[in-house]
């Protein structure tokens, strides 16, 4: 007999505090991002294969897995830096063109902000971002609006991206006011 596929019900699990981190090399000129538990931001400069990076900014942010509470099933998101949700920052990046896009059905877009250089770094796989996108809709049911993920690939220029870094899980759900723009 076939096993059933469970319809998955997803909560957060392992939700831990820290920063999101941005890095330039100096040589290059590419930018790192990464997410450190610590919540004092790394500001000496490091070396990693070819790469001189050095601090730029830092966010608080959060990391958390998502478990089923149906079978038990675990999807850790360690690719994951942080979420961020769009504010219409440049009108020509695709982000915002989907964004004003939804806005008539009141979904918020929310940028899955993974590990860069891109070229460099494990992404977040379509899956997982499947399982994340799943994991809101099962939340804004109860809420006025919508959250559609997106990855942070679609960004047009991510160093001038004004988007706002989710610094907690009561971030994720709040309802924006009627007059805010996101």
């Amino acid at each position: 007999m076939a096993e059933e596929k469970c319809s998955h019900l997803w909560e957060m699990v392992n939700v831990a505090s820290g920063l999101a981190v941005m890095k330039k090399c100096f040589r290059c000129i590419n930018v790192s991002t990464c997410f450190t538990f610590h919540n004092k931001a790394p500001l000496e400069s490091c070396h990693e294969g070819e790469h001189f990076w050095n601090f730029m900014e830092s966010e608080p942010s959060f990391h958390f897995d998502l478990e089923c509470i149906k079978c038990g099933a675990l999807v850790k998101f360690d690719e994951l830096v942080g979420l961020m949700m769009c504010t219409g920052c440049d009108q020509k990046c695709e982000v915002d063109i989907l964004r004003r896009k939804l806005e008539p059905e009141h979904t918020r877009v929310y940028i899955v902000l993974g590990c860069r250089p891109i070229d460099e770094r494990r992404q977040l796989s379509q899956e997982k971002m499947s399982i994340l996108q799943d994991y809101f809709s099962q939340h804004c049911k109860s809420i006025e609006s919508k959250i559609k993920i997106v990855s942070h690939e679609m960004v047009r220029n991510f160093e001038s991206c004004y988007a706002t870094v989710i610094e907690n899980m009561e971030m994720l759900f709040a309802v924006p006011s009627k007059d805010a723009h996101c």
